[in-house]
């Protein structure tokens, strides 16, 4: 019998956009097998974008349906944390699209954000490694083992991380700078190209390397 290989297909920031979410996931359909192939989000589900709630609620379906649906932690969902569960740096979160999340999760014009959406964004991970690739919302600092990078960097670090010619040993799947096309070079992809200020949301296929832009 023939070992079925199997697939990742990383998704980059989606910022609110649940239209564009739920059309690239059907560009995807006939290529992703559910019982083999592994679904990766970057993080940066909410804020700036019109639906966060409809983001979430449409991810956790596919959690529901799919066994091998990983979600990283972005910039965004972290500054939501801080303010949702510390009760800081509320002007910040505002200032980065925050207000876009709360008006998705407002009823009646009080923020309520549901216990299952809350028990998601705690359940982020900073990064999910496999035998040959790094998946990270930002980047890493270079000469750091990943176990020991700080979360700081794996959620913000842009530019030094970017332009570093380090070989991280696998390649780095990462989004959260925004980039007019993939950024794609032998050991680092990036694949954020801005969905939420007027480019594509894009996905992903490895290890074949194959776009899919919505």
């Amino acid at each position: 019998m023939n070992k079925v290989s199997q697939k990742f297909f990383a998704v980059g920031d989606i910022h609110g956009n649940l239209s564009r979410l739920e059309q690239l996931m059907k560009e995807i359909k006939p290529a992703f097998n559910p019982d083999s192939d592994t679904l990766v989000f970057l993080g940066d589900y909410i804020d700036r974008g019109p639906d966060s709630k409809g983001v979430v609620d449409f991810i956790l379906r596919l959690r529901r349906e799919f066994p091998r649906v990983v979600c990283l932690k972005g910039n965004h969902e972290a500054m939501l944390l801080d303010w949702v569960i510390n009760g800081e740096n509320y002007d910040l979160y505002l200032y980065n699209g925050g207000g876009a999340t709360i008006k998705s999760y407002s009823q009646d014009g009080e923020f309520k954000l549901p216990p299952e959406h809350l028990a998601f964004f705690t359940s982020l991970l900073l990064y999910y490694e496999t035998e040959d690739y790094i998946f990270v919302h930002a980047g890493m600092k270079a000469g750091i083992p990943l176990a020991e990078q700080d979360p700081h960097d794996l959620i913000w670090i842009r530019e030094e991380f970017i332009l570093s010619p380090q070989d991280f040993g696998k390649t780095v799947v990462f989004g959260h700078t925004p980039l007019q096309r993939v950024y794609l070079t032998p050991n680092k992809i990036g694949i954020d190209t801005g969905a939420v200020y007027g480019g594509k949301l894009t996905c992903l296929e490895l290890p074949t390397r194959r776009l899919y832009s919505v």
